[in-house]
Formats: C-alpha cells, structure tokens, sequence
C-alpha cells in the first residue's frame, strides 16, 4: 500500500508539474553547511554563472534551481530530501549529490517518478549502472587512475602504495590504479583503506614509510579529508624522504592549496580540470566568477561539473519542447557534444557518463599563488570502469 500510495504521489506531482508549466524546476542536493559546505557554494555559483550567460529561460518556460542541504555522507537523508523536491515541490529533476553513496541512494525514486537526475560529482562508475535516469557530468575515479598509473610506470616508478577512503569510489580508484600499474610491469606493495571520516592520517604514513614504495597513490573526497592527508603526508617526513605523491586532483582543489602552501608542490595529479587551463572559455568562466561573486578564489573541479550539468539540463528541456519525461529526455543528450571551460565532452550513449580530455598537472607556484599546472593531456578518456568485469 506504501508504495502504491508513493507511487500515486509521484504520478501526481508529474502530471501537475512539467507539462506545459511556466516554471520547470531543478531539486538541487549538495552539501550547503558542514565541513562540505565548499561543494554546494561551487555548485550554486556555477550555476549562477550559467544563467548569466545564458538566461533563465528555455524558450517560453522559466528555469528554477531549488536547494536542499544535506551535510555529509547519509544515503536515508538523501533520499528523504529528493523525495520531498519530487513529490512537495514538483521538480522535474533532480542534480547535485556529491558522495556516491546519496547519489545511489535516488535510483528507485528517479525510475518510478521518471525524471531525470544529472549528477555533479559522485564518481563511482557503477552509479549510471542502477537506472537508465542517470546522466553524470564530473569524471569517475577510473577516468582519471587509468591515465596516471600508465604515467607513473612510464616514469620507472616500480614500487607503489595505494591508500584511498574507503568507500565506492576509493575502492574504484585502488582497482584502478592496481590494476593498471601492475599491467605496465609495477608492483602495489601495499594497499590501504582508510576510514572516511579519517582525521589522524600519521598511521598510514608510517605504514608508506615502512613499505620501501618509492610513490604513493592517494584518493579522499576533497574536503578536510583531502587537506589532511597532504599536510600529514608533508610532515611526516615522506615528503622528505623522497617519497612521490600522486592521485586524482581532488588531492590539491584549488580552494585548498593557499592552506597546503609548499607542502602541495610537486604533488602531480590526473584530473578533469584545473582553474589554470589555458582557453578562451576557461577564462570566461573565471571572470563571470569574479564580476558575480568578486572572486573566483572557490573555482574548482565540482564548478565545472555543475556547469556543465546545467548545460545538460538546459538542453533536455529544449529537446523536449519544454515537456519533460525522464526516460526520453536522458535519451535525447545521449552522443551530446560541445565545448566546456575544462575542454571537449561528449556524453557516452552507453555510459551516460561524459568523455573527456584528462590532464596531467604539477602544482607550481605561479606568481604569488599555487595552481595545478597542465602538464599533458590525454584526450578523449572514457570510463574504464563501466561494466568492468562484467
């Protein structure tokens, strides 16, 4: 009866929202406050910046953004929060979610309502395997492993320690990266899982030193996760000791390099995205920043995959002449192409998942400031761990 009654909820909530409306509504959850509250402030800039330039309109309908805060890692509030915008607010999708674990959470709900929901980080290739709704716009940890470890075996690096949060995307990136290295003739001496909400990361250093690895793959959600590990990495003397660190850019965001200072330099990463990229429309996007908000101190990878997710959403709504059905408006941006501020995309029409340039980058400092600093670019990178093993 719950689930008839559920189900009679979305029905209605469909039926009185998005056919012929005046006003087509997004449902936005994004950490907003708390120690995440960096995401949802690139999410809701990124946003911004695009309807500045763009409009708030897509032909005769208006475009709404509705935000919903959900703080850290908890799938039942996730849930809870994307049940109320589809049935209380009427939204016509539902984008953000940061963690796999809430963006998981949404499948059931997103195939019985029908709406699409666009995803602006959680990295976890398996996501857009639990409903055909899925459409992802950042980059899954597979993505970016793959490029790096074949990198870091090229460079003779032979020993390694993988240590990543453990949780769906850390995993990915420990598969990834093992199964890689270890493929270009490298050896993972050791693997570490840590705990996601890890604050003290002198254990794991110690387990590094003692493992006689000449480089070290780390993956945390940015954040204070990401910041602790490289700062406890710094002092604790690996860096000292010559100890290499690689891993995807979450590792050194942007927003948090002043902090990490020289403790991030030389720190080389794979990534989809530096605020240092060198095109026309990166620097375009910089400068909306900075005339909206009078700083683009916050621009980061999670900007982008805003963005470029509201582009997207946009578009769905244009294919489908402002009447939205979920299952044919993921349909329509399935092979979707166009220019972003971090470089080509296309949407995968398998994966739903948008391949991508994948950069190489250095931090350096660059006048008086730090920035991820391009170093080589490996075009056209798709998920390597859609369906892997499957």
């Amino acid at each position: 009866m719950r689930t008839a009654l559920l189900g009679a909820a979305f029905g209605l909530a469909l039926a009185a929202g998005p056919a012929g409306a005046a006003t087509i509504k997004v449902g936005v959850v994004a950490p907003f406050s708390g120690p995440f509250a960096l995401v949802g402030k690139t999410f809701k800039e990124a946003i911004e910046v695009y309807q500045a330039e763009h409009g708030k309109t897509v032909g005769n309908d208006t475009v709404e953004f509705i935000y919903k805060d959900l703080d850290q890692a908890n799938p039942a509030q996730s849930k809870a929060l994307s049940q109320e915008l589809i049935v209380k607010e009427k939204v016509s999708f539902l984008a953000g979610y940061f963690f796999t674990p809430d963006a998981l959470a949404v499948a059931p709900l997103i195939d019985e309502a029908n709406i699409p929901c666009v995803i602006f980080n959680a990295a976890t290739s398996a996501i857009t395997e639990k409903s055909p709704r899925y459409v992802r716009t950042s980059f899954t940890l597979w993505q970016n492993t793959v490029p790096l470890a074949e990198y870091m075996a090229k460079q003779g690096i032979r020993k390694a320690v993988s240590a990543v949060s453990d949780y769906g995307p850390g995993i990915d990136g420990e598969t990834a990266f093992k199964t890689t290295f270890e493929k270009h003739g490298g050896t993972v001496v050791d693997t570490i899982r840590m705990p996601l909400k890890s604050n003290d990361f002198a254990p794991f250093m110690q387990r590094i030193k003692d493992s006689g690895a000449e480089a070290v793959y780390a993956f945390l959600p940015a954040g204070p996760t990401t910041l602790g590990f490289a700062k406890s990495f710094n002092d604790t003397g690996l860096k000292a000791a010559g100890i290499k660190f690689f891993g995807p850019g979450d590792i050194t965001q942007e927003p948090d390099l002043p902090t990490l200072g020289d403790a991030a330099l030389g720190i080389t990463t794979t990534f989809n995205y530096s605020r240092a990229h060198d095109s026309a429309m990166n620097k375009a996007f910089i400068a909306k920043h900075k005339e909206l908000f009078g700083s683009s101190d916050s621009v980061t990878f999670t900007s982008v995959g805003a963005y470029d997710g509201t582009h997207v959403i946009y578009q769905m709504i244009r294919n489908g002449g402002g009447k939205i059905d979920g299952a044919k408006a993921v349909e329509s941006v399935k092979g979707m192409s166009w220019e972003s501020p971090r470089g080509p995309l296309t949407i995968d029409p398998v994966s739903r998942h948008v391949t991508q340039t994948i950069y190489l980058r250095t931090v350096e400092k660059v006048g008086d400031a730090f920035e991820n600093v391009e170093k080589a670019a490996f075009e056209k990178q798709p998920d390597y761990g859609y369906k892997v093993g499957k």
